[in-house]
Formats: C-alpha cells, structure tokens, sequence
C-alpha cells in the first residue's frame, strides 16, 4: 500500500499510537537521547530487505495484485538507487547504480519475483562488499538482555509472545507483524530484523530504535527471530550442531546474521534451516572453544585475498594486518606450548603475506602465499584439536606468558626503586608504586572497555603499544642519562646530602614515576588478551592449572625484583649508578626495538624483513628499519655516556 495511504488510515487512531509508543518508550528511559541520522547505506539495505520480501506480494506472474503495494515497491527501490548517489565516492559506486538501474527497471516491467529477490540481494551484498557495512554484532548477544527489551518496547503491539496480538494491535492499520508467520519469516535474515528495529518501517507503527545502543538491538534481533521456530525443530538442531554438523556454513555471527531459512534451505538444504533455528537461540554455541583465535585469522586471510582479487589493496593489507594480530597473534602462547617450530614458521610466512600485499605483488605470488599461511593454520588448528593442553601444559604456559610480558618491567621498577634507597629516598617509592599499580588498574580498565563497550581491533591495540614503547624508551633515555652523570661525581656524597633531594623533586621524579607506569601498562592489556586465548584451549577443567601458573609466575616476578633491588643496594654508590645507567639504557634500546616492531605489525611502519632469528628479549625482531633504529640508538648512548664521562672527568673535584 502507498505509505500517504498507510498514514491516512492510522491518522485517526494517532491518540492511542501514540500514548501506546509512550508506554513502551517510558520503560526504557525518560529521555531519550539525541540519535544521528540514518547511515544511507543502511536505509538501502533495509529497502532491499523488504523489497525481496514484498515484492511478491504486489505482483505475480507479471500481473498486479495489489495496485498500491506495487506503487510503493517502485517508489522504494526508486529511493535506493537515489540513496546510492548519497554514498561516498568509490570506484565500485559506478557498479552498483548500474546494478540498482537494472533492479528498477526489472520491477517497473513486473519482472518476475524470483528475479527481483535474486537482483536485490545481489545488489545488497555487493554494496556490503564495497562499502564494509558490518552486518553481524560484535559480540555473541545477550539474549536475556533481548527477550527483556521485547517485553519493555514490543509487547505491547506484538503481543507478549510475538504473535502480533498486543493489547494496542487492535487498533492499528496496518496490524503488527507476527513473528510466528513461518512463510514471511523464512525470508527474513537477522540483519533484515535488525535494520528494522533500528530504522523502524515507514507508514507504520513501527518506530525504529536508534535510542537503544546496537548491542541492545542485535539482543532484540536475536530474540524476535528466535520466536519463530517450534522447540522441535530448535532440539534437532543443537542435535546436528553437537553432531558435527553445518560447521562449514556457520563459521561466525556473519554467517548467522546475514542468511534467511529460504536462503539455506536452497543453497544447503532442510538441515541448514533447522541449524540456523537452533543456533539463533544459542550463538553461543558457534564460538570455537579451542582455537577460535585461529579460526578468525583463518576466515581473515581469506577475505584479505578475495579483497586483494578485487583489486582493493587497501583492504586487503588491512585484513592481513588484521588476520596476524586479531587472530594468529592471540593463539601464539598457546601453541607454543604444543609446537613451537610450527608457531615460528606461521608467523614467518604470515609477515611474508603481509608483505607481498603491501608491496602489490602479482596475485599469483600472493595467492600462493596465502595457500602456504592457510595450510599452516589448518595444521596449527589440528595440533590444538588433537594435542589438548594438559594440565602441566597450560601450567608452564600461563607461566611463561606472565614471565615474559612481565620481565620488561620487573627490570625496569626494580631498577627505579633501587635508585631512590641507594639515594635515602624512600619517602618517594609510594609515587612509583602509585605508578605501577595506576597502570594494572588501567591496563584492566582498558581491557573491559575494549571488550564489553567498543571494539578495539589488533592493529589498535599494537599501535598504542608500539606507542607506549617508544614514550618509555624515551623517558628510559633521559633517565640513562641522568643515572650516568651521577656515577662519575668525584663529591657523590655532597651532592646526595646537598643536591639529590632537589633533583627528585623535580623532572628526574617525574621521569621515574613515569616509567614505572609505561613500563607496566604497555604489558597489561596484552596479557589478559593471551590469558583468555589459554583459558579457551585449556577448557573448563584447565582453570585451576592457569590460575596456578600465573600465581608462581607473579611470585617469581616478586622474588626476582626483591634479589634486583637487594644485589643493587651493595655496589659502590658510583658502580650503583653506572650500572643502572647501562642496564636502562639498554632496556630503552629494548624498548625501541619492541616499539617498532609493534608498529610494523600495525602495519603503520614500514617493514623491509631480515633473514636473521629474532630475539624478542632483547627487543631484535629482525628488520631493516628495526635494527637501525636500535642501532642508532645505541650510538646515541655509547656517545652520550662518553661525553658525560669526559666532562665529569675535566671537572675539578
């Protein structure tokens, strides 16, 4: 039907639309905030949606059945192709106008039904593809959260158990949708139901919820499309999902999201239906458990060649970039503890990927590559799958983890703490305790925001490291240097008794309590992300086993900072500072190399690689601009320290 007509038949009833959205609405908030405009891609989509849906409805065999449903299935895919010129300018946008010409054309001929689904979703997924439209949620969402929001802003037209019988839908024209109407549904995917709880369907009661965040929409998505399929079918689904079955057309929450029942049951079969029933009720159940890390580098490795087939460089070295530090990257502690020589030749030909797209290689070369990264990951997800971590496995695992991301900055406290005891200053050592314990709770904090509010991507995530890691090589430069001065003071106690006290007041206090957090916060976000990627190999029965390993690795930490400090505290106040001058100028070298490195795998660096083994201790991870860096660096110092030594020594005592 026309919308003006739509809106003529619901004017007189507008009091009661209205008291009865207010109702809805009042549950959720009292004041709703401001929301932005639709995305025009989006309203293209959710016209797409619902042309494929309707348009059989309008006409039949070439012949109109509903004269105003016709009209409006012209005046919406009319709107689409007007939408598409409102998108952003990109060399595929000339593709889908002409795609979009043919879809008006085919329905203002009264093309067949078929034709028009077919033209439609071809046309939605090629604007997906061109323009990156997330079409799945985030995360696996909460289906409490939905079936509680159905009640707060659905039911009340819907009914409370989606069959369209709500105390309001009387009065309503046209009558709300029934989400058991299994003929209407079977057309709808989830990305269909959320586009329009968030843009909600012109001409009618239907508002869109664009107040609720999308986490709150994806839930409501999954609750309404879950209301259709009877518990039998849902039973005989989790039946052939335990079985083994599907796991090639359900991979992710895409798959889930992007796909209707008529849709699978043509492409797969009855049991894909039955599949999608069960599992829109339980995405949980389509998490992998055991190497799900390595089953996102998997599917992003592939995206990132298709991408690279298309000719979108761009993308494609995005999504290698992402498929090394989203996925791979994740599951290296883990797999480590199983094979280690696979876990090296997976990140060698992965940065050899990587390096080839950037470089825009011939596809051939590329294609072959990622035909070696993909055998290796399969491989990989094999090992896990067949070598379970055991007990004493995900023990030494968790321990290692903790041990290594920990050492960097045990040595760098442990070395600032010495220097304010050895200097009498014990009065400051809460500011550099202040300094590392600020940066756990930050680093946590970072961490549950990361993963419970926004979505924050590998490459993010290594950039504010590599970031971090420079701040502190710098910061660890500085007080190199300062350290080195002091150790060639002919009068060291006059200026400890008359001098350091106004020097720790100063810049140099400042210096150190900001290594204290650098060091430490750069580590914590990292090691929660390997922490669940072990939690998830090891199983529900491996957690006593992880929680024992990162107990011993801390308290080793502790022992070796307390031996630091100790041994630190009986060297000669001039061999105290000339020691602790070389020990932190290195780890600034280690810093830098670190730094760079995590920047390289960003992909915001460039990278030309070395055939030499890296030695991630040291902060070496051969490369050309790595290593010079590094090197560079270290003439700095090696040139620093004698200038420092030649003017300490001109100087009269």
């Amino acid at each position: 039907m026309r919308i003006r007509d739509s809106l003529r038949r619901i004017a007189p009833r507008a009091a009661l639309v209205a008291v009865a959205w207010l109702l809805a609405a009042s549950s959720a908030t009292a004041q709703a905030p401001p929301v932005a405009e639709p995305d025009p891609a989006q309203m293209i989509l959710h016209i797409l949606d619902y042309v494929a849906v309707d348009y059989p409805g309008a006409v039949k065999d070439g012949k109109v059945l509903d004269e105003g449903e016709y009209r409006e299935q012209v005046e919406f895919v009319g709107q689409a192709r007007a939408l598409l010129g409102r998108l952003e300018a990109r060399p595929e946008r000339a593709g889908l106008e002409a795609q979009a010409d043919r879809l008006v054309a085919l329905v203002k001929d009264k093309g067949p039904d078929a034709d028009v689904a077919r033209l439609a979703g071809e046309l939605r997924w090629a604007l997906i593809g061109a323009y990156r439209i997330d079409v799945a949620p985030k995360r696996v969402p909460d289906l409490k959260r939905g079936g509680a929001l159905f009640a707060a802003r659905c039911a009340l037209c819907h009914g409370a158990t989606g069959h369209g019988d709500g105390p309001a839908a009387q009065s309503l024209d046209p009558r709300p949708s029934d989400f058991h109407d299994a003929e209407r549904m079977s057309q709808r995917s989830l990305y269909s139901v959320f586009s329009t709880i968030t843009l909600g369907v012109e001409g009618t009661a239907m508002a869109g919820f664009r107040d609720l965040t999308e986490d709150e929409r994806w839930a409501l998505a999954f609750h309404v499309a879950g209301l259709t399929a009877p518990e039998a079918e849902r039973a005989r689904g989790q039946a052939l999902w335990t079985a083994g079955k599907g796991r090639d057309v359900f991979s992710d929450l895409a798959s889930l999201a992007t796909r209707s029942p008529r849709e699978l049951t043509t492409r797969h079969g009855a049991d894909a239906a039955v599949l999608l029933a069960y599992l829109r009720t339980d995405p949980e159940a389509l998490m992998p458990q055991g190497n799900a890390a390595l089953a996102i580098s998997l599917r992003l490795l592939r995206q990132s060649l298709e991408a690279y087939r298309a000719g979108r460089a761009r993308e494609a070295q995005d999504l290698a970039v992402s498929a090394y530090l989203d996925g791979f990257e994740l599951a290296e502690p883990t797999l480590d503890a199983v094979d280690h020589p696979l876990r090296m030749a997976i990140e060698g030909e992965m940065l050899r990927f990587r390096g080839l797209v950037k470089e825009g290689a011939p596809l051939g070369a590329v294609e072959t590559q990622a035909g070696k990264v993909e055998a290796l990951l399969t491989r990989a997800q094999a090992r896990l799958d067949t070598d379970r971590l055991t007990p004493a496995a995900t023990f030494v695992s968790a321990f290692i983890i903790l041990l290594r991301e920990g050492l960097e900055a045990l040595l760098v406290v442990a070395a600032v703490i010495a220097l304010l005891v050895k200097a009498g200053r014990r009065d400051a050592l809460p500011w550099v305790h202040g300094g590392w314990v600020v940066a756990l709770l930050l680093g946590g904090l970072t961490w549950w925001v990361a993963s419970r509010v926004l979505t924050i991507s590998g490459s993010t995530r290594e950039t504010t490291e590599g970031v971090t890691a420079l701040v502190a090589a710098a910061v660890l430069l500085y007080v190199g240097f300062w350290m080195h001065g002091k150790s060639q003071s002919h009068r060291w106690q006059a200026f400890l008794e008359a001098r350091l006290a106004g020097a720790l007041s100063g810049r140099t206090m400042l210096a150190l309590a900001s290594v204290s957090f650098l060091a430490v916060y750069r580590e914590v976000f990292e090691t929660v992300l390997f922490y669940e990627a072990l939690a998830a190999q090891a199983g529900p029965t491996g957690g006593p086993a992880l929680l024992g390993g990162l107990a011993v690795a801390a308290v080793a930490l502790v022992a070796l900072g307390w031996v630091i400090v100790r041994g630190s505290l009986r060297l000669p106040i001039g061999i105290f500072f000339g020691v602790s001058a070389i020990v932190v100028g290195v780890l600034a070298v280690v810093f830098v190399g670190n730094g760079i490195a995590a920047l390289q795998e960003a992909g915001a660096f460039p990278q030309h690689a070395l055939e030499l083994p890296a030695i991630p201790l040291l902060g070496i991870h051969p490369s050309v601009e790595g290593l010079t860096v590094q090197a560079l660096l270290l003439v700095i110092l090696v040139a620093g320290f004698a200038w420092s030594s030649r003017v300490a020594r001109e100087r009269p005592a």
